[in-house]
């Protein structure tokens, strides 16, 4: 098989894993947008903002953020589960390259995490969250490639060195979290403590998140181009050190 057909096959097959889990589906929509719907209009009045914006418009970027951070990383058990049923085994000692593997699966997470970041975008347009104009929702759609990029290559990463199918969705846990709340995504950067702040300009979502924000609401703590440049730098890391832990995988 040639590489277009290796990398193309697994990504059918990740598609049709993801395709066929309909709760899955749902519930990674319904969740977020109840934190859209109840939260962000609930704490709206609580929370003065720069530009006249909503609490809810400034939440929902940091809501996507999260449905693509956590579905991306969480693709990572697709390669665990192959290892337990022995399927990885069977494409390893096939005559193709494991970069191609790793590419193959590698799309089908980032294509799934960008069916459910852009169904959470379509719902966030029901309460009134949509980028104003084209160009903006073309830089909406770079920003949401990059961060499933990067961190559907961390969890290939750590699949490759685990494997319990169990266990990952802890350590995904454990890691995304803190990602999570210290990406700017709930509350404004600017009011946070000094240690936060330090903590957060390491934290490669924060970039993430601050350029879906300024991308769709036009308010951003950084230029856009900066954002895209950390997560830039960020993605092809993830991706060498994904390809890398991968190629050395073993069964």
């Amino acid at each position: 098989m040639s590489a277009t057909q290796v990398i193309y096959t697994l990504w059918l097959r990740e598609m049709k894993w993801f395709l066929r889990g309909k709760t899955r589906i749902i519930q990674s929509v319904v969740q977020p947008f109840l934190w859209l719907a109840i939260i962000g209009i609930g704490m709206s009045s609580a929370f003065k903002l720069p530009g006249g914006q909503s609490y809810l418009q400034f939440m929902a970027p940091g809501i996507i953020g999260m449905t693509l951070i956590f579905s991306s990383i969480m693709s990572g058990v697709s390669v665990l589960w192959d290892k337990q049923f022995g399927f990885l085994k069977e494409i390893l000692v096939a005559p193709v390259a494991r970069t191609h593997i790793m590419l193959g699966k590698a799309l089908g997470g980032v294509t799934t995490s960008l069916l459910q970041g852009l169904l959470l975008l379509i719902a966030a347009a029901l309460v009134g969250v949509w980028p104003p104009t084209i160009l903006a929702l073309a830089q909406v759609m770079v920003f949401m490639i990059f961060i499933s990029l990067a961190f559907v290559s961390l969890g290939l990463a750590f699949a490759s060195k685990m494997t319990d199918p169990v266990a990952f969705p802890l350590v995904a846990n454990f890691l995304v979290m803190p990602l999570f709340f210290l990406s700017g995504a709930l509350f404004p950067l600017a009011t946070a403590p000094d240690w936060m702040k330090a903590i957060a300009y390491v934290n490669p979502l924060r970039y993430g998140v601050d350029g879906l924000r300024g991308a769709i609401i036009g308010l951003s703590d950084l230029p856009l181009w900066v954002d895209f440049g950390v997560l830039l730098v960020f993605s092809t890391a993830m991706i060498l050190i994904g390809g890398y832990l991968f190629r050395k995988t073993s069964i």
